[in-house]
């Protein structure tokens, strides 16, 4: 059989890592219009990665091979500049800026164009050419676990036709919404009223793209929030200053007589007092009694005690220590109660919530001010208003018995239904019918405007009037997803200063149990209302690509068949860190609702489907060693069915993202969902051609709040593994690792045709090339003859760090740091090991890096070394002397001194940069993250560093040799 061609693509040589992972980080702040904004989904990936990733995974690398030589014949230079063009498209292509600047998105798409007809041009004599390259039409794109849609949607924007597919209905219905929806009906202009509210006497509007779809979902989501209004506004109240709430709030009285909008009611859960003598009052479970922390602005609420009875009334002023903890005596379910102090412990908590004994008491109410809110104390109306809602539905889908993520089961909220208050669900149901009205309103609307209407909806592929309506009808069902989030029992008030007002049910990827929560007004204007949510949807289907057609399915990855002949990047599920299917059903169960009759195939189920789902759930599955296996084999099938299925000229890429540092022994580091990942891929026939760290943590720092900030994912570049792949032994594969990983980690420090890649990321992408060579065999044989499993493969790569090349004096205080730290050990211990090492303590005491005294020796910190140091007149400068004497220089006298002094010993500079990167690791290992701080300064500030030095004159340095 004739062998297709498939010239290395970018993502297999080179990519510019730097912009990228800037752009993916500065993405996380942005949320507006942002299409993670359109549906809540855990962790979804940035845009800017994902189009990057995709176009890399397209394009031809510049250097490829053809018929025995370079694009650029043999000429390396040309290459390199042809890699630079491609580098400034992907630097401008990642800018948020620029997700729909069509000179930009165009430029992208010729380059694609391109290097696929060069692709088809070399397999034109194939057997298969007219199925598979055919120069006119580009492949389409899949990812068979699409989830949140950033892959599909950038894919889309990339001109290529996008399929998504997914298990989780929930998953599958975000990406219609994204890819599918929007290019029915690009161009069309909305049919629903204009809003009163907008302004008047425009003579055009621009409905491109979809602007009009989009317009219409916030004036129908108007209209939901009228009519509701009409039908439950009874519910919400407004509330009166009045002068018996003056009397006690004097500071409240320029607002007398006013009736105010309520942004918020504020609960306290309560128990009966375990005090027999007060068994017949119930007690509040208050984590904080703060409700604003914000200077000038301070408030809290104040319980008033009077024998067997209590109130709560709000006072201004700074909040005295006692509220800032609630009734809480510690964490977890331990309270006090508020009138005899007796403790209340979690199992009784347990006991009387699992028997239906917890309630709930109003703790204070937040209102809408005429200079900003206003906390005001609860009333015996307004808590008599929410008790009076009587819900006739509520969802009666059991909450998963999942002890990790599900916290509120021991409490007695054993359903979805029991989430939500009765007022709550009220709302809710009542939103929830509406979406069909409103859904009827835009089809009668459509028509009157001449939309014709082919009776077809959107599950039958319409795009007339029925269609159209149906289509409006699901953002406004995503709308009402938002106030979910923010309207249930399990959402907080914020007192931080940020007043940011409710936090989200989801602020976690997980359902905890809270005691006090926040109500919101949905009718309103402030957080969790109805309108704003519509506005936000509006804006997220503005960031959509409706001019190529797009279409999203159920499926399962490890059967479905629509990868055949496709460009393939996913995203799969990380092994235990998320329980899609679990959390997904608190979203479904309204989304069914309101959708069930547009999709009812989609929706035919009471729940998300869950047996297939590929997580390592230990609960669902018996144990964590059967979860283990479930998750090994159901990934492993996944992605041999990619493996078959994808177009042979392009790679497969598959992001994870992953804890390096999950356990350690004797052997080396190693992370049990990665290992089994990595173990999956390689078992399904792939080999790995190149592995890249995304990071998409926010700021410049790689260390934040006392903590290692991992890269957030690993992107791996796969192809199918030749079938005659040979087999080699344990002794043949370490003499390559030692043979191509050197060269690798220099290329990955210095940069080479990338850009260098950050200390954080080190430990994860030197596993690319490691890997690179384990996956290219059909089996890597150990002493006793049997295959090396992944995990040792990823020890050995790993223990690739631990190598000593440096001097003598620097192995020896890289070891005694790794062992002692800063601390003091034994001058015994220490003499033993410099004698190991080649050298003394005397000899390190007089290289100036340790200190030795009373029987004890530690190494000296940066900051106590001598300022007016000078390495001309030093006889013995080790490399970890200068290391540390350049982060003295950096922190106390900036990059310029820090530059003049590496320009006075010029044979260090490498060897310098070396040993922060090596030191970084070992601190993120060992979790020192005050420590790993100055060597990752000095890493990041080196470019400049390095700038300053050739400024002051340096001799031999690494960038004159470039030159």
């Amino acid at each position: 059989m004739t062998t297709i061609k498939t010239p290395k693509k970018l993502i297999e040589v080179a990519l510019p890592l730097d912009a990228i992972n800037t752009a993916a980080a500065r993405e996380k702040s942005i949320r507006h219009g942002h299409p993670s904004t359109l549906h809540l989904w855990w962790a979804r990936r940035p845009l800017a990665a994902a189009r990057a990733v995709i176009f890399a995974q397209m394009v031809n690398d510049p250097g490829y091979q053809q018929g025995g030589g370079f694009r650029y014949g043999v000429n390396k230079e040309k290459a390199e500049i042809e890699r630079e063009r491609l580098f400034k498209i992907i630097e401008d292509l990642v800018l948020w800026e620029n997700t729909n600047n069509e000179e930009v998105l165009g430029r992208a798409r010729a380059e694609i164009v391109r290097s696929w007809r060069e692709t088809c041009e070399l397999n034109k004599a194939h057997p298969q050419a007219a199925e598979l390259f055919n120069p006119d039409k580009l492949p389409g794109f899949h990812d068979p676990f699409a989830g949140g849609g950033a892959l599909p949607l950038e894919a889309q924007r990339l001109g290529l036709e996008s399929f998504a597919s997914d298990l989780n209905p929930v998953a599958v219905m975000i990406n219609k919404a994204m890819i599918e929806i929007p290019p029915k009906f690009p161009g069309r202009a909305p049919v629903g009223p204009k809003l009163a509210s907008d302004k008047q006497g425009k003579l055009s509007e621009d409905w491109s793209g979809a602007r009009g779809l989009a317009e219409d979902v916030r004036r129908y989501g108007a209209w939901m929030r009228d009519e509701a209004q009409k039908r439950i506004g009874h519910l919400y109240p407004q509330i009166e200053v009045t002068s018996e709430v003056v009397v006690e709030r004097p500071d409240l009285k320029p607002l007398l007589g006013q009736k105010l909008t309520v942004i918020a009611w504020l609960w306290a859960r309560t128990v009966r007092s375990p005090n027999p003598a007060l068994s017949h009052v119930e007690v509040p479970l208050a984590s904080t009694f703060v409700l604003s922390s914000k200077t000038g602005r301070d408030a809290y609420v104040q319980p008033v005690v009077n024998s067997d009875s209590y109130r709560f009334t709000v006072q201004v002023g700074t909040p005295p220590e006692s509220a800032k903890g609630g009734t809480k005596l510690a964490r977890g379910a331990n309270f006090r109660c508020l009138l005899s102090e007796s403790p209340i412990e979690p199992n009784y908590i347990k006991t009387e919530g699992s028997a239906g004994r917890m309630g709930v008491r109003l703790m204070a109410i937040v209102a809408e001010g005429t200079r900003g809110r206003v906390y005001l104390a609860p009333t015996a109306e307004h808590e008599a208003c929410a008790h009076e809602a009587k819900p006739e539905w509520k969802p009666e889908t059991s909450l998963p018995d999942d002890p990790r993520n599900f916290w509120t089961i021991p409490y007695g909220l054993k359903t979805y239904g029991e989430l939500f208050t009765p007022r709550q669900l009220v709302a809710l149901t009542t939103f929830s019918d509406l979406v069909a009205d409103a859904i009827e309103k835009c089809w009668q609307d459509a028509l009157a405007a001449g939309l014709p209407d082919d009776g077809l909806g959107l599950d039958a592929g319409g795009n007339g009037a029925t269609a159209y309506a149906e289509a409006v009808g699901v953002y406004l069902a995503f709308a009402l997803d938002k106030v979910v989030d923010r309207g249930s029992s399990l959402g907080r008030w914020d007192p931080t200063p940020t007043q940011s007002g409710i936090i989200n049910t989801f602020s976690r990827q997980a359902l905890p149990m809270t005691w006090d929560f926040a109500e919101s007004n949905p009718l309103g204007d402030a957080s969790g209302n109805y309108v704003s949510a519509t506005e936000l949807v509006a804006k997220a289907l503005l960031a959509s690509s409706p001019k190529v057609k797009g279409l999203a399915q159920q499926a399962d990855a490890s059967t479905q068949s629509i990868s055949a002949r496709k460009l393939v990047s996913t995203d799969p599920p990380y092994y235990d860190n998320i329980g899609y299917a679990d959390l997904s059903d608190f979203f479904y169960v309204w989304l069914r609702k309101s959708l069930k009759p547009i999709f009812p195939n989609l929706y035919a189920t009471l729940a998300v489907p869950k047996a297939e789902e590929l997580v390592a759930t230990p609960y669902r599955h018996g144990g964590k060693t059967e979860a283990e296996s479930f998750f090994l084999d159901g990934m492993t099938r996944a992605m041999h069915n990619l493996a078959e299925q994808a177009h042979p000229a392009f790679p497969v890429t598959i992001y994870y993202a992953f804890k390096q540092s999950e356990s350690q022994d004797e052997a080396g580091t190693s992370s049990t969902g990665w290992e089994t990942f990595l173990d999956a891929v390689l078992r399904a026939g792939f080999a790995i051609t190149g592995t890249w760290p995304m990071r998409t943590e926010l700021g410049n720092r790689m260390i934040s709040s006392g903590t290692n900030a991992l890269a957030s994912s690993i992107v791996l570049v796969c192809r199918k593994r030749l079938p005659d792949a040979p087999t080699v032994s344990r002794r043949e594969f370490l003499r390559e690792l030692n043979s191509v990983l050197p060269e690798a980690l220099l290329d990955m420090t210095r940069g080479g045709v990338n850009s260098p890649v950050a200390p954080v990321d080190l430990s994860q992408a030197i596993i690319g090339p490691g890997m690179a060579i384990f996956s290219q065999y059909a089996d890597v044989l150990e002493a006793d003859g049997t295959p090396m499993r992944v995990k040792v493969a990823l020890q050995l790569i790993n223990r690739f760090f631990a190598e000593d090349d440096f001097d003598h004096d620097t192995q020896f205080c890289l070891h005694w740091f790794e062992g002692t730290g800063w601390a003091s050990g034994k001058y015994g211990e220490a003499e033993v090991l410099a004698r190991a090492k080649g050298t003394s303590v005397g000899g390190l005491v007089d290289g100036g890096v340790v200190d030795s005294s009373s029987g004890n020796l530690r190494l000296l910190k940066w900051a106590e070394l001598p300022r007016a140091w000078s390495p001309e007149t030093d006889s013995r400068v080790s490399v970890w002397e200068a290391l540390h004497h350049l982060i003295r220089a950096l922190n106390q006298d900036g990059e310029s001194v820090a530059g003049s002094l590496l320009a006075r010993m010029p044979a260090q500079a490498e060897p310098t940069r070396a040993l922060a990167y090596r030191l970084y690791t070992l601190c993120e290992r060992k979790g020192w993250a005050e420590e790993a701080r100055a060597y990752n300064e000095l890493v990041t500030a080196w470019s400049g560093i390095e700038q300053a030095s050739t400024d002051a004159g340096i001799k031999g340095s690494q960038t004159q040799l470039d030159i």
